[in-house]
């Protein structure tokens, strides 16, 4: 978390930090919490989902006018999860910027979807107190705002996508072969094959069968552009 690093991050998101601790402490995991003395990133988090939920909720509101809420609901959740706040983290370059202990950057702490979902999170809440919700909103149009329809589309799993476009092919549900399991009971990890008649094979790898099927899947998606990559 070097001086130019978080000057260009600042730089990026158009907005200078008044005061630069809160930029800091969102840039910091909880495995530092012990040692931090600016605290970590967990409280900036939980506003920040909160900051994140409410633009969220007004750029669908704005953009769906005659959507009912049950059809809003979905692509709320998809442009809020996890997954999508890790990408983003991933856009405004703040992966390199995460301070955490030697153990989770040793694990592929900067890889992890969760870490880096909950510092994007983090730094939402910290642009809101700092800057307020116009300071927020900068960071959302650069991620979120340009792919607000593609993100908001996936409101479905992969699973369940995959399944339909292939029996509306005719072409019966894909099959999923498990090809690998291994690792540690706390910490598995499981290879999968997805198969639909006529195509290639695709494979996917996660820390449960789930996961891993829903990683095949989405692969497939992507390969025969159901689904685009940014997804």
């Amino acid at each position: 978390m070097s001086a130019k690093g978080l000057a260009a991050l600042q730089e990026r998101i158009g907005h200078k930090f008044a005061d630069l601790s809160l930029l800091k402490r969102a840039l910091t995991h909880s495995s530092l919490a012990a040692t931090s003395k600016i605290g970590d990133l967990e409280r900036l988090e939980f506003l920040g989902d909160r900051v994140l939920g409410l633009i969220t909720a007004e750029a669908l509101w704005r953009k769906y006018p005659k959507m009912r809420e049950g059809d809003l609901a979905p692509r709320f959740n998809a442009l809020v999860r996890k997954e999508t706040c890790a990408k983003a983290a991933l856009a405004f370059g703040i992966d390199g910027l995460i301070k955490m202990s030697a153990q989770e950057e040793e694990s592929g702490g900067r890889r992890k979807k969760a870490i880096l979902g909950d510092a994007c999170e983090a730094l939402l809440g910290a642009l809101y107190i700092d800057g307020g919700l116009e300071a927020a909103k900068k960071a959302y149009d650069l991620y979120w705002t340009p792919n607000l329809e593609t993100l908001s589309k996936r409101h479905r799993d992969a699973k369940t996508t995959l399944q339909e476009w292939s029996q509306e092919r005719g072409l019966g549900p894909p099959k999923y072969e498990t090809v690998n399991a291994e690792g540690p009971a706390h910490a598995p990890a499981f290879t999968i094959d997805v198969n639909v008649p006529g195509f290639d094979g695709v494979r996917g790898e996660g820390q449960s069968k789930r996961a891993a099927q829903m990683a095949a899947a989405a692969a497939f998606l992507v390969r025969e552009k159901v689904w685009v990559e940014d997804e």
